[in-house]
């Protein structure tokens, strides 16, 4: 009798030390659980505030999705309005610089290009440096034209034509961007 008892015994201690492990399993992975949530919950809060900072952030950039100030493009009812205003544009700088324009003229669109472009071809008769700040001014400034094409035909130089800042014959071809107004 001792020795079932015994055995009996070591059962329940064997089933008894399985129970404590188990709900040991259970309590860890509980615990596991919850840690888990409250990591997650922190994390949610987290992005919830990052988002609306974004959200604050986008409602105070203003809405157009220009990225260029509205003086880069040439503005105007129609392609023609806005060529004419490109040419007064050249004129103006030709004028400043004590250039003088011997032609421009409008240059069709070509097919691949957007139709918001405005293309000129006009040729000038300028020094170096006319034409060196001239560049700088078509370049940097606004509205913003982008010189597609420089052509430089010096003078006729031979030995009895040696002149030390010639005037230059250069023709451009310039392209900018339009941008349709409504009124």
């Amino acid at each position: 009798m001792i020795k079932a008892d015994r055995e009996v015994l070591i059962s329940f201690g064997a089933l008894g030390a399985l129970l404590v492990v188990c709900a040991g399993v259970v309590l860890f992975s509980l615990q596991a659980r919850f840690d888990a949530a409250q990591e997650f919950e922190g994390r949610s809060t987290l992005v919830s505030q990052l988002e609306a900072r974004v959200r604050a952030r986008n409602e105070a950039r203003p809405k157009s999705g220009a990225v260029a100030p509205a003086a880069a493009f040439l503005t105007a009812a129609t392609q023609g309005l806005a060529g004419a205003q490109l040419q007064a544009h050249l004129q103006q700088m030709a004028d400043a610089q004590h250039a003088t324009v011997v032609s421009s003229g409008l240059e069709p669109i070509k097919h691949e290009e957007r139709r918001d472009s405005i293309r000129l071809q006009a040729t000038l008769v300028m020094n170096l440096s006319a034409l060196q700040t001239m560049l700088y001014q078509l370049e940097s400034g606004t509205p913003y034209v982008f010189v597609d094409s420089l052509k430089i035909q010096l003078p006729g130089t031979g030995p009895q034509r040696a002149v030390e800042d010639p005037l230059l014959r250069v023709t451009f071809e310039l392209r900018a961007v339009w941008r349709r107004d409504n009124a």
